[in-house]
């Protein structure tokens, strides 16, 4: 099978490894694709936003499955310009990736689903800004109806802050604030049925202890060894099969990745958010731990024969992710700085560890940052203290001025 990856991110770079790892591969295409991408796929130049140049391409290349793995684009309806070309692509069609390109879209489809989530005003005016914000009380939730590649939600006590957030947005969701740990549950669907994959844990926040600002995400891991066993079949039955009957049900079937931000709250599990694609960094450890194949599985979704594949098969080891940032992230990043130590990652470090790029371009015969979450060093090991060691080894051996990380990448799980 030919197969042509949409993005240049770690994200993809995960998706492309694992791909480049399985046998019914024949061929490997990545657009635009990154410098680590490079090393695995053959890189082509493409705006990932125009549907109609990434169906010429993949129509060029005579792939036969086309996945797409940013937000933007699929809720920019490339998918469906693949779809068009007689392309199998995984990922949804642009009027159900609303799910997570319109916060309040996403809410009316758990209403009528019946998925737990957090009580929520639709804001578009001061004065019902001013109304949800009093409604709730502190900590205040703010999230920007529409994308913001994970920068748009902001949680304060501070209600100036929330409130300024609010008006600099134009339309907002206003929510309760939900207690508890946060979870990630990544499904692949076929518009039907529905194949759960592990659930991970991501660290949202700039800085060690979750403090700093929100980012698109600093760290994952996986498994969570302090989750309940049955919190996958829980979510499930609560919230990813109900989501899915209903997109159904509204004449929008979703097929592609169904990503569940999840609460695990006093009061039970509870959504915070929904995405229409691979997270990013739990992408990183969840494929880690992906014994199945995986092209067979995407081209399952794509083709809607989900229900005919046998169970995916895991792993026992555990997965540990560290992004390494640029100078500023997640303000503007400075960019243009050459990487170092990436030979010495993969003459020490490998298998259990190796380097996904993010924000990554090659001037040369240097790699140097391209954007503000730069690398993700991923390791395995056989519980989460060695997975985490191995990782931060690794990590220890990259030099990138101004560069930042975070220090405590599941450091709690790991103690237990």
């Amino acid at each position: 099978m030919k197969v042509l990856v949409i993005g240049g991110g770690a994200r993809e770079h995960a998706l492309c490894r694992s791909l480049s790892l399985d046998p019914d591969v024949t061929a490997l295409y990545c657009a635009p694709g990154n410098a680590g991408i490079a090393e695995v796929a053959e890189l082509h130049p493409v705006d990932a936003l125009d549907g109609d140049a990434v169906a010429r391409l993949a129509t060029d290349l005579g792939a036969e499955l086309v996945v797409v793995g940013p937000e933007a684009p699929l809720v920019a309806g490339v998918a469906d310009s693949v779809r068009a070309a007689g392309i199998p692509c995984f990922g949804p069609s642009g009027e159900a990736a609303r799910l997570e390109g319109s916060k309040a879209f996403a809410k009316d489809v758990m209403a009528g689903a019946g998925v737990p989530t957090a009580r929520s005003y639709v804001c578009t005016t001061p004065a019902e800004i001013d109304a949800a914000l009093d409604a709730f009380g502190a900590p205040y939730v703010v999230k920007d109806d529409g994308l913001a590649a994970g920068k748009g939600v902001v949680v304060t006590g501070d209600v100036e802050e929330a409130r300024a957030h609010a008006l600099a947005c134009g339309r907002v969701v206003v929510e309760e604030f939900l207690d508890g740990p946060e979870v990630s549950l990544f499904a692949i669907t076929d518009g039907t049925t529905v194949l759960p994959l592990q659930p991970a844990q991501d660290f949202k926040r700039a800085l060690d202890g979750d403090e700093g600002p929100n980012t698109g995400g600093m760290g994952a891991y996986s498994p969570l060894p302090w989750a309940d066993p049955k919190l996958v079949d829980e979510v499930m039955e609560s919230v990813l099969q109900p989501t899915v009957d209903e997109l159904r049900r509204r004449g929008t079937p979703f097929s592609g990745l169904l990503y569940a931000g999840l609460a695990i709250t006093s009061r039970g599990v509870r959504v915070i958010e929904f995405n229409a694609r691979f997270g990013d960094p739990e992408t990183q450890v969840v494929l880690a731990r992906l014994k199945t194949p995986l092209a067979g599985v995407l081209l399952g979704s794509a083709n809607g024969t989900l229900d005919e594949l046998p169970p995916l098969k895991w792993r026992d080891e555990a997965a540990v992710t560290v992004v390494i940032a640029s100078h500023n992230y997640p303000g503007t990043p400075r960019t243009g700085d050459p990487i170092e130590g990436l030979d010495e990652v993969a003459a020490h470090d490998a298998p259990h560890a190796y380097v996904l790029h993010a924000g990554t371009r090659r001037e040369g015969d240097t790699i140097v940052s391209a954007g503000g979450r730069v690398l993700s060093v991923t390791a395995t090991g056989k519980d989460l203290a060695s997975a985490r060691e191995r990782a931060y080894t690794a990590a220890a051996r990259i030099r990138l001025d101004g560069s930042q990380l975070r220090t405590d990448i599941a450091r709690k799980a790991a103690e237990g």
